[in-house]
């Protein structure tokens, strides 16, 4: 484990310096080429590059140019289109139901006007949530492809990076409480048109109304249960909206975190240790360590021991067999020495053991999860931790 752990100066066996030899000469072999397709296929003979030949006395055919591409930032964004009911204006007939059923008529009109102001709403509120998304994504990317590649611990352009990432996911934090806020008006508008519709049944019950006024009624009855079933597909549409965003944006969080532990480290990890992935995970046949032997050993022999990318890997396979596991951490300082220099030794082999599940915290692992201890090893030759699978 300790090669393992040895420094990060060589790429797949490759030293960095013939790495960047490597690319410089790559660059130039792509700048001596016309375009990718001559880099790739050869540069064309003369035959292949002379123009078609024309028949004498015509003209040559025009060269239709080149269409541009129009991209539509929304474009991935459905977009909620309602088409409103039409309401059948009727007559006055000068009875009082034909008044009653004239106010129950504008309430109605009322509600289809509701109905498609919120459904541009929802558009509006889907093209932003998208946007959001995108700038997420986008600086989510920009992070990772820069740890892919290698970069410096603490790099402050990728805490930058991750600050606007955070920024659009807090955007899409307002979005989710606009579209809650929709919900609600959405579901005002759906008792409204119940109670109008019984408003209605309850007309056809009084005294004094004509054969039209009934007529107008049963009309105006089969509007507003159309009516109620846009309301109903269009508050379906929020609410599953609402689900689909909060979701999202509670496993981002998650991975956002996992993500700043890996800027901090200066490379990539992998997916949140707490994200679904794992705890969705077959329960295990078996124990994932046997018993008394630790998940990982890390010596602590040398200053700056990079351990996090092999602590990662265990604690992934282990959550992955055993999604409610638990872990140990355990400081191991050996019982040499003087007394003062054993001391020193547990001080020291804890703090190391803090700074591991410090490590194991920023990988997405909750710390209810985890316990933090010391102790001495008369076989240790150098204080190390220990990680345990209970």
């Amino acid at each position: 484990m300790t090669a393992k752990m040895a420094g990060r100066a060589t790429i797949s066996g490759v030293p960095s310096r013939v790495f960047g030899a490597l690319v410089l000469v790559a660059g130039l072999g792509l700048a001596g080429c016309s375009d990718v397709d001559s880099m790739l296929f050869g540069d064309s003979g003369p035959e292949e590059q002379a123009a078609p030949a024309t028949p004498e006395g015509e003209a040559p055919a025009p060269i239709p140019a080149p269409q541009p591409v129009v991209s539509s930032p929304s474009a991935a964004a459905p977009v909620a289109t309602v088409a409103p009911v039409t309401i059948e204006p009727g007559s006055d007939t000068g009875t009082a139901v034909s008044k009653t059923i004239a106010t129950l008529r504008s309430q109605v009109a009322g509600l289809q006007s509701s109905l498609t102001q919120h459904a541009q709403q929802l558009a509006d509120l889907r093209n932003a949530c998208a946007d959001a998304a995108t700038r997420y994504h986008e600086s989510r990317a920009r992070i990772t492809t820069r740890l892919q590649v290698g970069t410096t611990r603490g790099n402050p352009e990728l805490v930058a990076e991750w600050n606007r990432a955070q920024s659009a996911l807090d955007s899409l934090a307002g979005d989710i409480n606009q579209l809650n806020a929709l919900g609600t008006a959405i579901a005002g508008d759906a008792s409204t048109a119940h109670y109008d519709l019984d408003q209605m049944s309850a007309t056809f019950n009084v005294s004094g109304a004509v054969d039209e006024d009934h007529r107008q009624l049963t009309v105006l009855e089969d509007e507003t249960n159309q009516t109620i079933v846009l309301i109903d597909r269009l508050l379906s549409d929020v609410s599953q909206d609402i689900q689909r965003q909060t979701a999202f944006s509670a496993n981002e969080r998650a991975n956002l975190t996992t993500l700043a532990g890996a800027i901090k480290a200066g490379e990539l990890y992998g997916a949140d240790l707490g994200s679904p992935m794992f705890a969705s995970a077959a329960p295990a046949r078996g124990p994932v360590a046997y018993a008394g032997s630790p998940l990982v050993v890390i010596r602590f022999d040398r200053e700056n021991v990079d351990y996090q990318q092999i602590l990662y890997a265990a604690l992934a396979q282990a959550l992955q067999s055993r999604p409610g596991a638990s872990f140990s951490v355990v400081g191991v300082s050996p019982a040499r020495g003087t007394v003062t220099a054993v001391q020193l030794a547990q001080t020291a082999a804890r703090r190391h053991a803090e700074a591991v599940m410090r490590s194991m915290t920023d990988m997405g692992v909750p710390a209810s999860r985890m316990t933090v201890a010391s102790q001495t090893d008369p076989t240790a030759v150098s204080n190390e931790v220990r990680v345990y699978v209970r």
